[in-house]
């Protein structure tokens, strides 16, 4: 989902054509940030993911959900440097689901944070995270989510191929992806998205398409988040 540009978030009020004054933003805000328990889980996570030149060199893309964890909190959801990281917007709930793609030969977890902050909060981390470069630091991939008799099985921290992070600013949402091999190969050297679907990337996660996984999956969930904002949805039973 993310559109263009997961690391610095998306400018504030993207999602809120047709809104008019402040009053719609912040309401728009706040709706964003209720989604968590008002939205049916395939709404936000679909069973089947198409990619339309999501794909290196443009090629598209297909992913089918193979799980989805229990929402609950970010209590030993991140390894310890990015959970404090992130600790300055806080969790109010944390949702994740784990994709392959048609092959069956990578697997991706897209998760949703949805922080307690305001705006303000949420663009500071933004801002963060573009200057400092967070983004591109290894020590903060977020972790996978892995479930028992799927081909995600083995997908644990080691196997961390690429990812990518995206703080937005018109939403207390952190949407984030991390992308490995469905074969519980370990990766000696991951590399972040953003780097890894450039033009003429040679590392092993480029070459494979891991950070296309990661993108192109994160892109697509933070889409199906946007779309849920100001449309009637079911509540869950």
């Amino acid at each position: 989902m993310l559109g263009v540009g997961l690391l610095t978030g998306a400018v504030t009020g993207s999602w809120l054509a047709g809104d008019s004054g402040d009053g719609g933003a912040r309401s728009a805000y706040a709706e964003a940030g209720e989604l968590w328990h008002s939205v049916p889980v395939d709404q936000l996570f679909p069973p089947t993911v198409q990619g339309k030149g999501a794909g290196p060199g443009g090629a598209d893309r297909t992913w089918t959900r193979v799980a989805v964890a229990p929402d609950g909190d970010c209590a030993g959801a991140f390894d310890r440097l990015l959970a404090k990281v992130l600790d300055p917007v806080g969790c109010s709930r944390l949702l994740r689901a784990t994709y392959t793609d048609a092959t069956q030969s990578y697997v991706t977890t897209v998760g949703l944070l949805f922080t307690k902050a305001d705006a303000a909060a949420m663009t500071s981390l933004a801002g963060r995270f573009e200057k400092e470069g967070l983004g591109r630091r290894t020590d903060l991939m977020p972790l996978p989510y892995a479930a028992k008799d799927t081909v995600a099985e083995g997908f644990g921290a080691p196997q961390r191929g690429s990812w990518t992070v995206s703080v937005l600013t018109d939403a207390p949402v952190v949407v984030y992806a991390v992308s490995g091999w469905a074969d519980d190969r370990t990766v000696d050297e991951p590399e972040p998205a953003e780097e890894a679907i450039e033009s003429g990337a040679t590392s092993a996660p480029a070459q494979a398409g891991l950070g296309h996984e990661a993108q192109g999956l994160a892109d697509r969930v933070e889409r199906a988040l946007r779309k849920n904002v100001g449309a009637p949805t079911e509540h869950p039973s």
